[in-house]
């Protein structure tokens, strides 16, 4: 997933946010908190969206009955994963000014600050990656399927057919997610207590 050209690219564009100041190298570490506070909140979001989405018994317990939470599983770990990243840079007084691609110079910067140097292993890099572009697609499919049953009115029988594929398939994702989250997670608050 990640191959020379793209890390490169990373590189060149991270020393150009720091030469533009969107990114800074010395900055207090205020926010650490905050992104842990977040990451966490995020995880647990995900946790408790995915056992409610895939448990009945908790469904019909909590009034839910036929609940699917599995959609936000995966924004809510890529969240949880993102918020990790962001803790991690502002522990090392790292600052990223909050604009427009905040999430691609987020990751751009995990790449220059943690991978290059060797602080941080391939396959997490690529955890928030896939988590990334796997919210994207999930989001992209989910609209795609409503405005398709908006405008086809398929039968029942279809419709069915149609919504359990989708359904499986969002499950499989959902727990991929989840699963990738709670490894960055373990594996990015070692680095910060470092």
């Amino acid at each position: 997933m990640l191959d020379e050209k793209k890390l490169k690219e990373a590189e060149s564009r991270v020393k150009q946010y720091i030469k533009e100041g969107i990114i800074t190298t010395k900055g207090n570490k205020e926010f650490v908190k905050f992104f842990l506070t977040n990451a966490k909140n995020s995880i647990d979001s995900a946790k408790a969206l995915y056992d409610l989405s895939v448990d009945e018994k908790k469904q019909e317990f909590m009034g839910f009955n036929y609940f699917n939470g599995l959609l936000w599983v995966v924004n809510a770990s890529y969240y949880s994963m993102f918020y990790l990243t962001r803790a991690l840079l502002e522990s090392e007084g790292i600052k990223i000014t909050p604009i427009m691609s905040i999430h691609a110079r987020t990751f751009d910067a995990l790449v220059y600050f943690f991978y290059l140097n060797g602080r941080l292993q391939k396959r997490i890099i690529e955890y928030l990656a896939e988590a990334e572009q796997a919210a994207t697609n999930l989001l992209g499919m989910q609209k795609a399927e409503e405005l398709m049953k908006e405008y086809f009115f398929e039968k029942d029988k279809r419709v069915t057919f149609t919504h359990d594929t989708s359904a499986v398939l969002i499950k499989t994702k959902a727990k991929t997610s989840l699963d990738r989250a709670n490894n960055f997670y373990e594996e990015i608050i070692k680095i910060i207590k470092e």
